[in-house]
């Protein structure tokens, strides 16, 4: 939470380090958190959104504020023990966790990756059928080929620049198609900060949950932290990197949440004013036409094709790192072990994706399962970030303890909520 920032003002002179809190030191520490950023504007969320949006109007925006706090908050915390470990949460849950249990929650890991990468792969694939009028399953196949082969021919800096530019991008086409409707922003900026369920409302809820603080981002945010080789002995240099490390996680997820809240703002915008229901992404483009012009449509559909790319290349580390970890090892993209979990991850959700016969709702419901994995996940980082056995000096102090235990308690009772309203 703050306390790292409190901590790096507080303490300028310790051990005499005097760090420089200037904008070009600080950009030699962004990255991990933009990788992690794109893991919540994949197309997934893309469909939550805009059903949000559409149905809703501007009421459910107050779930993005929400998920985000509690994205910051989480996603701090696992690269902490990364950075104060030197392991990504699957190897750590490896060898700290009994073989019983930890095994469990990492098989349900690889689980909710697939569904991530289903989610991924065919919002790309749904953009190729917008811009080109490709099949859903050819597209699928061609944006698993294509990831595939920027996977496992770039490492993580490559990568990085690339996603980077990415997500640029994606921001860039929404600050367009903002500019071109009118916003309320005081519904907007009320409803931010004012919780409301709508009748009917839940499935959509928890499925903006499930898209904004994903499991498989909490795996990938304490891997990447290993490329940076930020878990060094001298304890100096430690706190410097978990300082800059939550300035990182902070302003990505602060763009996470505006590119979010775009998408909701824009579906609410148009075609809830209009009194439009939008049951697809690909109705989403052909409905924005009459509404914004063709442009806005074709910047909305490239928009979305980045996306699906960039967030297939997260979703499918993740899974190599997931994968990996089961067995003790760090991700590495020519160990056997990793390049066996990427292919598990998409080889699993492309065939489950040649036999869907609703895009959209495939995407809604993959952000349900994300869901109701994630308490699974969020209990056992927390319960090693708060073990001194794993994290020595570094671990949670008791009300940084509470409020993860806390968050990991409301992720739990929604997801309860979720069935029940489902089941009705």
């Amino acid at each position: 939470m703050v306390k790292p920032l409190k901590e790096f003002l507080k303490n300028i002179d310790r051990k005499g380090y005097r760090p420089k809190f200037g904008g070009l030191e600080i950009l030699k520490f962004l990255g991990p958190g933009l990788l992690v950023t794109v893991g919540f504007i994949d197309p997934g969320n893309w469909a939550s959104n805009i059903a949000s949006g559409a149905g809703y109007g501007y009421l459910l925006l107050w779930m993005v504020t929400f998920s985000t706090v509690i994205l910051i908050i989480l996603q701090h915390n696992v690269a902490h023990l990364g950075i104060a470990t030197g392991l990504c949460l699957a190897e750590a849950t490896s060898k700290y966790i009994s073989p019983g249990y930890g095994n469990s929650i990492l098989f349900s890991a690889m689980l909710a990756s697939v569904s991530t990468s289903l989610a991924e792969i065919l919002g790309g694939a749904i953009a190729l059928a917008m811009l080109f009028h490709i099949p859903i399953p050819v597209g699928a196949i061609l944006v698993v080929i294509f990831v595939s082969i920027m996977l496992f021919t770039n490492g993580y800096r490559v990568l990085e620049k690339w996603i980077i530019s990415f997500v640029s991008i994606i921001g860039l086409a929404f600050l367009y198609e903002l500019s071109l409707v009118e916003i309320d922003w005081n519904s907007a900026f009320q409803s931010w900060i004012t919780p409301s369920l709508p009748e009917g409302s839940m499935m959509i809820v928890m499925s903006v949950l499930g898209a904004v603080v994903m499991p498989h981002n909490l795996f990938l945010h304490s891997e990447i932290i290993q490329s940076r080789q930020w878990n060094l002995t001298d304890e100096t240099t430690i706190r410097k990197k978990l300082n800059y490390e939550f300035l990182d996680t902070l302003i990505s997820m602060l763009i996470g949440w505006a590119i979010n809240s775009a998408m909701i703002l824009l579906a609410a915008a148009t075609f809830h004013k209009s009194g439009i229901i939008v049951t697809e992404l690909q109705q989403a483009k052909s409905l924005l036409e009459p509404l914004l012009g063709i442009h806005a449509a074709v910047i909305f559909a490239v928009a979305l094709l980045f996306a699906g790319i960039a967030s297939t290349i997260t979703s499918g580390m993740a899974a190599g790192s997931i994968f990996s970890g089961i067995f003790g090892e760090p991700f590495d993209i020519k160990d056997n072990h990793s390049r066996l979990g990427v292919a598990i991850s998409f080889i699993v959700a492309l065939l489950i994706i040649l036999f869907i016969s609703n895009p959209f709702k495939g995407l809604i419901f993959s952000q349900m399962i994300l869901s109701i994995q994630l308490p699974f996940t969020i209990f056992v980082q927390v319960y090693l970030t708060s073990s001194e056995k794993v994290m020595g000096k570094y671990k949670n102090g008791k009300l940084h303890t509470v409020v993860l235990y806390t968050i990991g308690a409301i992720v739990t009772f929604l997801n309860i909520a979720l069935l029940v309203s489902f089941f009705r």
